[in-house]
């Protein structure tokens, strides 16, 4: 047991420590931020204001005025709105014919024509604005050019939660070297903004970033920055750059632990930014790069041939009131920080506490003061990665789903523009369509049972002989159901067409032929998941309403499959149910079972579809015919190929296996090194005990071993121990074993 004096209340931490050193015949711990011969990991602080903002209230006079006159691209958002509500309207109404045939209708079937009408609204809106993306790109598909001069600073902020740090610094270095390769380097700051809770791979950042600065030089630019509490997540790791170094810069470029941006690309954000002062926010598109499982590669062919002509619609309506996708950006750090700190909602999670999607919300704001918020879709060289499996992405999705439901408590905030509640609108739709869909299918289901097994006992409002059915037009039904398939693949089609037209995109997709066979292979995968995503999505909705908050884990970025054990037990449900709902819809009535078949099939088949999803032997296999290629993989940017040689060297050294604690002890510079980084510690309260780092130095102070230590000490009290410098101080006097 430790020693009893460790109890003592009189003495300090540091005294306890010392007496137990002097005890085995060891000397006190000394001061690491003393030593000399070390960089500091961060630049001096420029702190810069962050006022907390009022949902509640807005002052118009508060709005800063352009200094050029803003066009409001009215015509395009005439076409995208008033086309989607004219669609909609015809659409309702051939619904109501369908279900009308009787000369009325029930109330279950008004209930199936409402749903019907909000989803088919959705599905409405995206189509129109895919058209003006279409047309835009069949006009014009030119890049800008790439800057010579660029005057301001910018920083280059890249936070990493629990991530690969092999994988994070070889793409720090890989876009540090193209930006350096195009003569404007010295006008960028690259930084790591730590808020990882895990040992291991904390110590591993600083051993990257420690690495790093050294083969790099003096003239590096190159900052880590670890925080103790990873307070408001994301936003709160960018909020507190902002507020303590934001004033040094101009600009800043924020990143995903994901993201791989060319120098072309990062140099053409910072001279769009610098070309238009009323700017606050420019967006880019990035498109999916890397990815093999089979699930991944569909997502990533998805994303190259039908992301350009989905993002330039939106682009073109939404105009200076454009979104904000968290990642792939450059924002105004003033504007940010004067229009952006994000306050605390009411009440608890999942619809109270700290804002989960901050990007939209940041976008909304930021628009509010009178700064632009804009995209350049055609701007090349932005990248990110996908979730390689379908559980994987309902990880992140169920995080996502959160975020945006919660926006319900932000979108009547005081002073924002129209199109920015839209964007609140439709993120909020996206998610609600799913179990708007599964209403849908459940009252369709009711009401043909209502048709074959109930007697009507009742008539119409108005005085008739004959009762009011609930019957069907089975015509308009099926004519309708080809009017709504349309308008949902619509979006798929132009971007095919596009990419056939397109010599180099069509080139690098494999050539025509392929190409289309892939549009073929994403479109029936596509369906076949949709139903399981359906459910995942659904469910996720019903626990959000039901009050259970998601958390926030880090996200999966490799390739590896998923055990199959832990597939099954993720669809088993999926499956039962689509068992069931075949069997009962085929009981009910053959035209029934045909109707749902695709609904059921996907669901029947969730198990393997799940499995295959995630293997990487069979995207490989169509790789190797050239099935679901991008330009991107047939011709790699160079950015992606040096990432990738860099992620591997990396690897090699071992960065993401070294146990945090072994490493410390192993290396005493690493040592020294990581307890100069660490801020000042707050006091400690009198009479208040933090029971991790308590049990963290009771544990330290028995062992007599780094072996003992690292077996006695659990994830929460390693940390505590690797953020007291007197506690690292002992350990490194423990032997090896």
């Amino acid at each position: 047991m430790p020693d009893a004096r460790l109890l003592k209340a009189p003495m300090t931490d540091a005294l306890i420590l010392d007496e137990a050193a002097q005890q085995r015949g060891l000397s006190s711990p000394p001061d690491a931020s003393a030593s000399s011969g070390f960089r500091p990991a961060m630049p001096p602080e420029a702190p810069l204001a962050m006022p907390v903002q009022d949902l509640g209230r807005w002052d118009p006079s508060a709005r800063r005025v352009p200094s050029r006159p803003e066009l409001r691209p009215w015509a395009a958002r005439a076409f995208v709105f008033g086309g989607a509500v004219a669609l909609t309207a015809y659409g309702t109404w051939q619904m109501y014919e369908v279900i009308s045939v009787s000369g009325g209708a029930t109330a279950l079937q008004y209930v199936l024509l409402g749903l019907f009408t909000l989803t088919f609204s959705w599905i409405a809106l995206a189509f129109t604005a895919s058209i003006l993306g279409f047309l835009a790109l069949l006009r014009n598909r030119r890049t800008a050019a790439v800057p010579t001069t660029l005057s301001g600073r910018t920083a280059v902020v890249m936070p990493v939660y629990n991530e690969a740090t092999a994988r994070t610094f070889a793409a720090v270095q890989a876009m540090r070297e193209e930006v350096e390769a195009t003569g404007l380097g010295g006008h960028f700051d690259w930084f790591v903004l730590s808020d990882t809770t895990q040992p291991d791979a904390w110590i591993a950042e600083e051993r990257a970033f420690l690495s790093l600065r050294e083969e790099l030089g003096p003239g590096a630019r190159l900052y880590y920055r670890h925080r103790p509490k990873n307070h408001h997540r994301k936003a709160g790791n960018i909020g507190d750059f902002v507020t303590r170094w934001g004033a040094a810069y101009d600009h800043m470029l924020v990143l995903d632990a994901d993201s791989l941006l060319s120098g072309t690309c990062i140099t053409g954000l910072t001279a769009a930014m610098e070309a238009d002062p009323d700017a606050g926010i420019v967006q880019s598109l990035p498109l999916i790069i890397n990815r093999n499982t089979l699930f991944a590669r569909v997502q990533q062919f998805a994303a190259r041939i039908y992301g350009p002509v989905i993002a330039t619609g939106l682009t073109i309506w939404s105009g200076r009131d454009g979104n904000y996708w968290g990642h792939n950006a450059i924002i105004r750090t003033r504007a940010f920080a004067e229009a952006c700190g994000l306050p605390d909602l009411e009440g608890r999670p999942p619809f109270g506490g700290h804002v989960l999607s901050h990007d939209f919300v940041e976008a909304a704001l930021i628009r509010r003061a009178g700064w632009g918020v804009t995209m350049l879709p055609l701007l090349a060289g932005s990248y990110e990665e996908s979730p390689p499996t379908l559980i994987d992405l309902s990880v992140r999705d169920r995080r996502w789903a959160q975020g945006n439901l919660q926006h319900a408590r932000v979108i009547g905030a005081a002073g924002l523009a129209l199109p920015s509640r839209q964007h609140f609108a439709t993120g909020i739709a996206g998610y609600l369509a799913s179990p708007l869909w599964l209403a849908q299918l459940v009252i369709g289901i009711a009401l043909v049972l209502q048709t074959a097994w109930v007697r009507p006992e009742y008539f119409s409002a108005e005085f008739g002989l004959t009762p009011v059915w609930p019957r069907f037009d089975p015509v308009r039904a099926l004519q309708l159901f080809g009017l709504t398939m349309g308008i949902l693949l619509a979006p798929k089609f132009l971007g095919l067409l596009l990419a056939l037209v397109d010599g180099p995109t069509r080139k690098g997709s494999g050539g025509a032929i392929r190409l289309v066979l892939s549009f073929l292979i994403e479109i029936l995968l596509s369906a076949l998941i949709a139903p399981i995503a359906m459910l995942i999505q659904s469910g996720s909705v019903f626990r959000i309403l039901a009050g259970q908050d998601t958390g926030w884990n880090p996200q999966r970025r490799d390739d590896g499959s998923i055990p199959l054990s832990d597939i099954v037990r993720r669809h088993r449900w999926h499956t039962v149910l689509g068992l069931l709902t075949g069997g009962a819809a085929f009981a009910i009535a053959t035209s029934l079972f045909l109707w749902m078949s695709p609904t059921i099939l996907g669901l029947v088949l969730a198990i393997p579809l799940s499995w295959a999803s995630g293997q990487l032997a069979w995207g490989l296999a169509l790789r190797r015919r050239g099935l679901l290629g991008t330009p991107e993989e047939r011709d790699p940017p160079p950015v992606a190929l040096r990432a990738a040689a860099l992620a591997a060297r990396n690897a090699m050294l071992g960065l993401d296996e070294a146990n945090a604690l072994i490493a410390l002890h192993a290396e005493p510079r690493l040592a020294h090194d990581h307890a100069a980084m660490l801020p000042q510690a707050a006091g400690r309260p009198r009479g208040t005990i933090d029971a991790d780092r308590t049990l963290a130095q009771a544990k330290v102070i028995e062992a007599e071993t780094v072996a003992e230590a690292r077996a006695w000490l659990k994830p929460k009290e390693c940390m505590a121990l690797l953020h007291d410098r007197a506690l690292l101080d002992r350990l490194t006097r423990l032997r090896a074993s």
